[in-house]
């Protein structure tokens, strides 16, 4: 296989070239640090997992040059509606925040590893793939990267946006306190009739779990929803028997474009750094898809990390962005229990109560939560 190859000696290595890792090279590209982004793959992942694009994250996109084009192909909304089958118990707002982008992008997220990419290359810079990287050691005065096919690559540092069975992070020797959810994710791409439109994204409770469908771009829309035990690979025929248990009467699937069973923790990072090695993304902290954070929160550590290397700050980077994955984690863990919860006492006082709160100043609150502008 024809690999570019890899230089003897960089300042920072970085392991996954995922949206944090790509963040994280852009960032050192227009600061001017050297660096060397790895990735396993052969190539980027052309299947959209995440897909919400929040407005924190496209203000930092603003600052790397890399948002207007990510919006050109993305869906802007603004609104999250909440519902309990076909009842809307409370909408939350995202126009009116006090950010240049009010709204959440829709978008897959190959689009936007395909724009930071983009914006990578026109700083001189790429990604070096496939090197799995294997094993890492450090030593006082650099670390050494191994890679599967034997190469080898020294760096002063080592950044591990592997995510969740991050090697950086086992080679670190920190820990990641969590636990996973009892309950397995659906995730589904499909074309659909869908009653409540594209013009926001329903956040529908239900005795069975919860489910989630936004819009993306090109008419499809993202199906999430939990489950008691998923198959692997779930057919048209079991979502569309989901969707009619889930939202009687609201959804006919026409096209299913890709669907995937998963398992979802909620871990994070007993540290973030450990000597010359230090963590960022999933790798330092994974939660519920609850509200779309965690790509964003990735993108975000990815800036913060790259800054920290610019201004010879490292230090401070921990101290700035392990409280917000703290916050993140709490955050969507609620989320998921209140949308989840089979208690019939709680789901009806839940019920009960959204509508209510739904006329104070919750929405505004939450939007901005959502939206990570308590982050900046």
């Amino acid at each position: 296989m024809n690999r570019p190859a890899l230089p003897a000696h960089t300042k920072v290595a970085i392991v996954g070239a995922g949206p944090t890792g790509l963040t994280l090279a852009v960032t050192l590209a227009s600061a001017g640090v050297d660096h060397v982004l790895l990735d396993r793959l052969s190539e980027g992942a052309n299947t959209s997992r995440a897909a919400v694009v929040h407005a924190r994250t496209l203000e930092i996109l603003d600052e790397l040059g890399a948002s207007r084009e990510l919006i050109a192909r993305g869906l802007r909304l603004n609104r999250f509606a909440v519902r309990e089958s076909s009842r809307t118990l409370m909408t939350v707002p995202f126009d009116g925040l006090p950010t240049p982008h009010p709204y959440t992008l829709m978008v897959p997220q190959y689009e936007t590893e395909s724009v930071l990419l983009a914006r990578l290359r026109a700083l001189g810079g790429d990604v070096h793939r496939p090197y799995e990287v294997v094993a890492v050691s450090q030593e006082d005065d650099g670390v050494t990267l191994t890679t599967a096919c034997g190469a080898r690559l020294l760096a002063d540092y080592a950044v591990g946006a592997d995510g969740m069975h991050s090697v950086v992070r086992e080679a670190a020797g920190i820990g990641f306190r969590g636990a996973p959810y009892e309950e397995s994710f659906v995730l589904a791409d499909v074309a659909m009739d869908w009653v409540p439109g594209s013009g926001e994204v329903s956040l529908t409770f239900g005795t069975a779990g919860l489910t989630v469908v936004a819009p993306l771009p090109g008419d499809r829309y993202r199906i999430v929803a939990t489950v008691d035990d998923a198959p692997s690979a779930p057919g048209l025929p079991y979502l569309q028997d989901l969707m009619d248990e889930r939202a009687p009467g609201q959804a006919r699937i026409t096209q299913l474009v890709w669907s995937s069973r998963f398992r979802v923790h909620h871990r994070i990072a007993e540290r973030y750094r450990e000597g010359r090695l230090l963590l960022a993304g999933d790798a330092a902290h994974v939660h519920s898809p609850a509200g779309g954070q965690g790509m964003n929160t990735g993108i975000q550590d990815g800036r913060a990390l790259g800054q920290a290397f610019a201004e010879g700050d490292l230090d401070g980077y921990e101290a700035r962005r392990r409280p917000v994955a703290e916050r993140v984690v709490a955050f969507t863990d609620r989320m998921t229990r209140i949308a989840t919860t089979r208690n019939v006492v709680a789901r009806g006082a839940r019920n009960l109560a959204l509508p209510l709160l739904g006329r104070t100043g919750l929405p505004r609150k939450l939007a901005t939560e959502l939206a990570e502008l308590n982050y900046r």
